[in-house]
């Protein structure tokens, strides 16, 4: 019997084999899930893939290597506490890989929005629920929304095991004088007439002088129109799509049917790294797409749906629209913060909201950001200016996406935006811009108009009550049109 058999060292070897080879059979494994969840992922460029798999292949064998057998225990184990902490790294990488892709398709693909629909009764009336309210008379609109209005009345028949009086008005704001003259007991109505009616003249008050006893709240799918219902894939096949950005007016559920005050519509060719914005004022003065011609203000469109907003303004402009993306402010706030803060251009000096912001650069966060975009007082232009001044801060939004450091921590961006914003891009289409930004680098050229008009006062389909409205400027709008061309057939614009 050898000295080595008396010690025990092949027995000892044979231990430290084992131990190298599971080490090794881990961090292939561990390799290989890496892989597939970076291909599953579809943000990582080919060649970009192919280069991590050779590099992990070349590790492994250099691992396996130092671990072989005839072990020196030095090199053994400087191999097999590297290949452990290049496993327990790519471990927490896929963790990471698959948050990541689970937030891209939570706050992507999203088909749905909802309807909350309350049931008001005067500020001083007793009823504190819908029980209370046996015997009433309820008001109601005669066309508007009317389907969600009777989903409400046939759970409050259901609830009650009667059937209510319902007595219908022409509009919003025969509705409002109907509850405060007592010719109903209560008004059924959708949340998002309340901000319509309160900007009303004379109705400045209203939502002081009224109580919501009761909502009813339901999720509903965001129908494609027929002009988007073939499947296609914009993005992938030439490169361009158009994207309507809406910005609602609340702190509530993103998802929520109500006034778009923001309206810009982001025309992109990804090839030539072209962004057209053009703003489209809340106030426009256009039929919408469920008013049989009936012209109403834009920003109203927002209440029945994301969808009577797109194809609102696909009607203006003659053009097809691909996909939405909605942010309330809460929403505006936390994207903001989530990349850090943008830097925003702005045209003038001026105060908003507790901050003062320079001519020019101006770096911002969330709720400086949000300022910015809603001020309108304090310029001549009124809502002309604050259409730009959003165009200003979504033009720092791209430039800020797209940087190194962002792109670095792409991860962490995207769980910091979870539930910040909906939009109804597909996963796959946006994780093919990432992938292409990623090959391909380089800046992006954005250009912002912004369509006008002259200012009125007119009814609308929402209101009989004579607005404040923009008489579109049909000059601007054709100019958006020829801008729009020359993005989509690849020209370079300038900034006018």
């Amino acid at each position: 019997m050898t000295q080595r058999e008396k010690d025990g060292t092949p027995a000892k070897e044979k231990v430290l084999f084992i131990i190298g080879k599971l080490a090794t059979v881990l961090q292939i494994v561990i390799s290989v899930v890496t892989l597939i969840l970076l291909r599953q992922a579809e943000l990582i460029p080919d060649r970009f893939l192919i280069l991590f798999g050779v590099v992990l292949a070349v590790l492994i064998i250099v691992f396996w290597l130092l671990m072989k057998r005839k072990i020196k225990l030095i090199r053994f184990w400087i191999g097999f506490i590297l290949a452990l902490l290049v496993s327990v790294g790519m471990g927490f990488a896929d963790l990471k890989i698959y948050e990541l892709t689970h937030t891209l398709q939570n706050i992507t693909d999203t088909t749905e929005e909802t309807t909350r629909v309350g049931v008001y009764v005067l500020a001083d009336d007793p009823a504190q629920s819908i029980e209370d309210m046996a015997g009433y008379s309820y008001g109601i609109l005669e066309t508007q929304a009317r389907e969600e209005t009777d989903n409400v009345i046939a759970q409050i028949d259901s609830d009650l095991g009667t059937q209510i009086a319902a007595k219908t008005f022409a509009d919003a704001a025969g509705l409002a004088d109907g509850l405060l003259n007592g010719e109903c007991g209560a008004m059924i109505l959708n949340e998002g007439f309340i901000g319509m009616i309160t900007e009303t003249d004379g109705y400045e008050d209203f939502e002081s002088r009224i109580r919501e006893v009761a909502v009813y709240e339901w999720a509903t799918v965001i129908a494609e129109t027929p002009e988007n219902q073939e499947e296609t894939d914009p993005i992938n096949e030439d490169g361009i799509f158009t994207m309507y950005i809406s910005g609602i007016d609340t702190f509530g559920s993103i998802s929520a049917k109500s006034r778009s005050d923001v309206n810009i519509l982001a025309v992109v060719n990804t090839n030539t790294h072209q962004v057209l914005l053009v703003s489209t004022p809340r106030d426009y003065y256009v039929p919408l797409s469920i008013s049989n011609g009936a012209k109403d203000k834009l920003t109203h469109a927002g209440i029945y749906g994301v969808n009577v907003s797109m194809d609102t303004l696909a009607m203006l402009y003659d053009i097809d629209i691909d996909y939405y993306f909605r942010v309330n402010f809460s929403g505006f706030e936390q994207l903001i913060n989530a990349l850090g803060g943008v830097t925003v251009q702005s045209d003038y000096s001026f105060d908003a909201g507790g901050y003062h912001f320079e001519q020019g650069a101006n770096y911002v966060n969330g709720e400086q950001a949000l300022a910015f975009a809603r001020e309108r007082y304090s310029f001549t232009e009124g809502d002309r200016q604050r259409g730009k001044n959003q165009m200003a801060v979504i033009t720092g939004v791209i430039n800020k996406m797209i940087s190194p450091a962002v792109l670095n921590d792409f991860t962490g961006l995207m769980e910091g935006l979870e539930g910040s914003f909906e939009s109804d891009i597909p996963y796959t289409d946006l994780a093919g811009l990432v992938r292409q930004q990623l090959s391909d680098g380089g800046s992006w050229n954005v250009v912002t108009y912004s369509a006008d008009g002259t200012g009125s006062r007119a009814s609308t389909y929402s209101m009989s009550s004579r607005l404040y409205v923009m008489i579109p400027d049909e000059t601007t709008v054709d100019h958006a049109k020829e801008l729009i061309s020359q993005v989509e057939s690849g020209e370079t614009l300038v900034q006018e």
